[in-house]
């Protein structure tokens, strides 16, 4: 009669049954998913998946936001689509953000915590001339389309519109990686009547109470994104070098330019599709 198996190797046959089972009910569920690109698309938009775990379904984490998180991707979802959504909700959603701020702030005693991002700005080119040409009602148009389009993107790759600066924005993302992604399906998506432009750098910026960012890295940024052309996504070297290897992106020739406010020469260039 054989020997019992010892039950280290009854733990580890279990261990990788179950295993086996998850990664097949996952890839399961992302084909399902994929057969609807829309659902997906606004899954993954307002963090109930991640784009990352439907790419390569089982591996990583599964959800992309906290319920808190989701809640408030969906009002912005709304309020974009809809501007008149807010008064609809009324003053109970306002009060439920106001809480979450609140408890943001009260777990942070201090001024504002230290954090590794990519910091991106987005601006029309030409806005200005456009303005003066078709007038501010058309402007304004314009501007609700650029947020439109903006917003899903932002989300869809795990970052938060920091805040709204005329013609353009100020995001924020969890890594370099999602940054170029999501800055070049932002100059695809949104290339008439005016081209967008993006720039962007990385590294440890002050996340502020009011979930603002401050800091050098915030300032190169700007910087950046001024000197990018219409349609171009134009990233630091920082970035570049955190990026790495990324299937299906190339990154053009790198050059070092002289920003003002700046005392060094800053290191950038453009990224396209390979």
């Amino acid at each position: 009669m054989p020997p019992p198996p010892k039950p280290e190797n009854v733990r580890r046959v279990g261990a990788d049954a179950v295993g086996r089972l998850r990664r097949t009910g996952a890839e399961q569920f992302a084909a399902i998913l994929q057969r609807d690109p829309q659902t997906m698309a606004r899954a993954v938009e307002l963090g109930l998946v991640r784009r990352e775990w439907l790419e390569h379904p089982g591996q990583g984490q599964f959800a992309g936001a906290t319920p808190v998180e989701v809640l408030e991707r969906f009002l912005e979802r709304e309020v974009e689509r809809r501007p008149s959504t807010i008064a609809a909700l009324g003053l109970s959603t306002i009060q439920i953000l106001s809480a979450n701020l609140a408890a943001r702030a009260a777990d942070d005693a201090s001024e504002g915590l230290v954090g590794t991002l990519t910091v991106v700005f987005t601006d029309l080119e030409g806005f200005t001339a456009y303005t003066e040409h078709q007038g501010d009602e058309t402007a304004g148009r314009l501007i609700n389309e650029h947020q439109r389009v903006v917003g899903p993107v932002v989300r869809g790759r795990g970052g938060r519109v920091v805040k709204h600066l005329g013609d353009g924005l100020l995001v924020t993302f969890p890594s370099a990686e999602a940054g170029v992604l999501a800055g070049l399906e932002l100059v695809e998506a949104f290339d008439a009547p005016l081209r967008m432009r993006v720039g962007m750098h990385t590294g440890d910026v002050l996340v502020m109470r009011n979930q603002d960012v401050l800091g050098h890295v915030v300032n190169v940024a700007a910087r950046v994104v001024e000197s990018a052309r219409g349609g171009e996504v134009l990233v630091t070297a920082d970035v570049r070098r955190a990026v790495g290897p990324l299937p299906g992106v190339r990154f053009g020739r790198l050059r070092r330019r002289g920003f003002k406010g700046l005392d060094e020469s800053v290191g950038v260039c453009p990224v396209h599709r390979s």
